[in-house]
């Protein structure tokens, strides 16, 4: 069963990917729609579970917001050191940026959607309504995912064939996480932790690149409009979910 509805969440992921490449004449809305959505799954999902789950402090503060903070540093770190490495290689680079963050970010997504898929199979080996209620907040929020996957991709220059295989590679990864739980289970603290950590990645790619890529490119009222509606999209799944 939760494979199965896992893969309602491989559909929305490639609807997502699908949605991002359909609408490249307007970049700077879907880059402002994507910051949006991260910032939201960021501050309004991530977090929350991620507090949740790891509560232990550590020297007076908790864990997760000490591996969220981790994280952003982590993002910064690897995407200075691969532009570095792209320079003194005389490797290409797009505005700046070094294909290869794009690759790990969209890599790093790929890993979310397998947790999701295993947050699917765990809520399943609790009872049917906990998994149907779960499933039903991973499979809203794979289309944020799917959009966000191919648009991390594509904006640090690498080919729309590698795009298209990350998004594919996202919208499989549910299924295969869902289906891994028939074989293991993962501790409620380090799905916690990775939540934490996963949590600060996503922000500095929202906020040190995707955000200002979208208002360089046109700082126009609509990008704004377009990254507040991503972030208020996310806030109706998050209520949906709780109130289901």
């Amino acid at each position: 069963m939760a494979v199965f509805v896992a893969l309602g969440a491989f559909l929305m992921t490639l609807a997502g990917g699908w949605t991002a490449q359909r609408v490249t004449d307007r970049r700077h809305l879907v880059l402002g729609l994507a910051g949006g959505l991260m910032l939201g799954v960021v501050g309004l999902d991530l977090l929350p579970e991620a507090l949740k789950a790891a509560g232990e402090e550590v020297f007076g503060v908790p864990a997760a917001l000490l591996l969220f903070v981790g994280g952003f540093l982590l993002a910064h770190l690897v995407e200075r050191l691969l532009a570095a490495r792209q320079v003194a290689h005389g490797g290409e680079e797009h505005n700046g940026r070094a294909p290869e963050v794009g690759l790990t970010a969209a890599a790093a997504m790929v890993g979310h959607s397998a947790m999701d898929g295993v947050a699917i199979g765990a809520a399943f080996q609790v009872g049917g309504g906990m998994g149907l209620a779960v499933a039903l907040a991973v499979i809203a929020h794979d289309f944020a995912d799917g959009f966000n996957t191919y648009t991390i991709t594509s904006l640090y220059g690498n080919a729309r064939r590698k795009a298209i295989t990350m998004l594919f590679a996202d919208a499989v990864a549910p299924v295969v996480g869902a289906a891994s739980t028939l074989f293991f289970t993962i501790p409620e603290q380090a799905l916690g932790g990775y939540l934490g950590l996963f949590g600060g990645v996503l922000l500095y790619l929202a906020a040190a690149e995707i955000l200002p890529e979208a208002h360089h490119e046109h700082p126009a009222r609509s990008t704004l409009l377009c990254t507040i509606a991503g972030a208020g999209f996310i806030w109706l799944v998050v209520g949906l979910a709780g109130s289901g």
